[in-house]
């Protein structure tokens, strides 16, 4: 009966890994990419297939992921350099220097839950000394700064998108009607006016995009590390 189920989990697809472990393509992708993961080539369709190994080894990789523990460390234990417990033992170090800041951080905002201020009175400077101290002495604090600025990107990107989107679509249209009915087509000087409009908009707009991105990256992140 065992080497039935073993029958079972050999020669799969990608697909079929990813209902039987649950983990994403990409995953699985990505983890193959870092060389966690090195199934073996179909010959007779260039398809990877995936094998009873292959999918123990995704399943402790899903393990050990959801512990929080790192990829190198995992790439350390899967090729034997480190056991299950040198891993173990370096992840607990950095999980309990996450809880002691995770504490730290509790306590700042346990006095500052008795404040009864608005938030226009509040002393922040006084409690930013204060932060400044505990790092310091080796406190790390969540920093969601660099989240709020990677939201800006999302509005340039998106309207670049479509825009280019859209001008590659009136270019489809213009080729497409001069291929339909080129005799009642515009001469080709004016239809290659028209194709190199929407393709100058096009390029322009992602220019901007670059540009824009380059802004941000620049001065608000700078701006950010300040603080």
């Amino acid at each position: 009966m065992y080497d039935t189920l073993r029958n079972e989990v050999n020669g799969l697809k990608i697909n079929e890994v990813e209902a039987l472990v649950g983990i994403t393509k990409k995953n699985i992708r990505f983890y193959e990419a870092e060389g966690l993961l090195a199934p073996r080539r179909n010959s007779d369709n260039g398809y990877r297939d995936y094998g009873e190994a292959e999918v123990e080894t995704l399943r402790r990789i899903k393990l050990l992921r959801k512990l929080g523990v790192p990829l190198e460390d995992i790439r350390q234990m899967l090729s034997g350099a480190h056991t299950v417990g040198d891993g173990m033992r370096r992840h607990l170090v950095t999980l309990e220097r996450e809880r002691q800041n995770l504490d730290a951080a509790a306590r700042l905002c346990g006095e500052l839950a008795d404040c009864q201020e608005r938030l226009a009175g509040l002393d922040a400077a006084a409690l930013l000394e204060q932060m400044a101290e505990m790092e310091q002495s080796g406190t790390t604090f969540q920093n969601k700064q660099s989240q709020d600025i990677r939201a800006r990107y999302v509005a340039p990107v998106a309207v670049t998108v479509l825009m280019v989107l859209l001008m590659l679509g009136l270019i489809w249209l213009f080729l497409w009607a001069f291929e339909t009915d080129p005799a009642g087509a515009p001469p080709l000087p004016l239809l290659a006016v028209f194709i190199a409009v929407p393709t100058v908009v096009a390029l322009g707009v992602i220019v901007s995009l670059v540009q824009r991105i380059r802004e941000i990256g620049r001065r608000e992140i700078d701006d950010a590390r300040q603080f």
